[in-house]
């Protein structure tokens, strides 16, 4: 990825919360709380999953800015929303911990030099090491590919 790629990346990062912002305007608040299937996620889940995520990104953000070739934590999303019981947590608190968590890592990745994203680290779910690039791939997708989620979620809801 070249320097105006990552750029590029760096602002839709930067926009995710004003993109699920204007996605949630559009969720009845009946259907907050409907899972298409069993085994998948609420809007509401969908939220307070995008704030945890985002919280451990931010922490990845920083171990490969300070401490390249430093060792991620991993974690199981699906049990964290089990075992975190994702519909009893606040999902007003959670859009806040999303906006303040992306507000500080993109003030933060405009900062760094261009030899920080040449850093990489350990993440126990890849062999390859974990790239700044790798990084910036997922979280500038993170956002947008959920509301795709959202709005399935809608659909199905309204169809059923």
């Amino acid at each position: 990825m070249n320097t105006q790629e990552r750029n590029e990346k760096i602002e839709l990062y930067g926009r995710g919360v004003e993109l699920l912002k204007a996605a949630l305007k559009e969720v009845p608040q009946e259907a907050m709380k409907f899972k298409p299937e069993p085994t998948e996620w609420s809007v509401h889940e969908i939220i307070i999953h995008i704030a945890d995520s985002e919280s451990n990104a931010a922490l990845r953000a920083r171990k490969l800015i300070v401490e390249p070739g430093g060792v991620f934590m991993g974690y199981d999303q699906d049990q964290w929303a089990l075992t975190l019981n994702y519909h009893d947590q606040n999902f007003e608190d959670a859009l806040e911990t999303t906006r303040l968590v992306r507000k500080t890592t993109y003030e933060l990745l405009k900062q760094q030099p261009e030899e920080v994203f040449t850093h990489t680290a350990k993440h126990p779910e890849y062999d390859e090491p974990y790239t700044f690039e790798k990084w910036i791939n997922i979280y500038s997708g993170h956002i947008p590919g959920h509301i795709e989620q959202i709005k399935e979620n809608v659909r199905r809801y309204a169809s059923k």
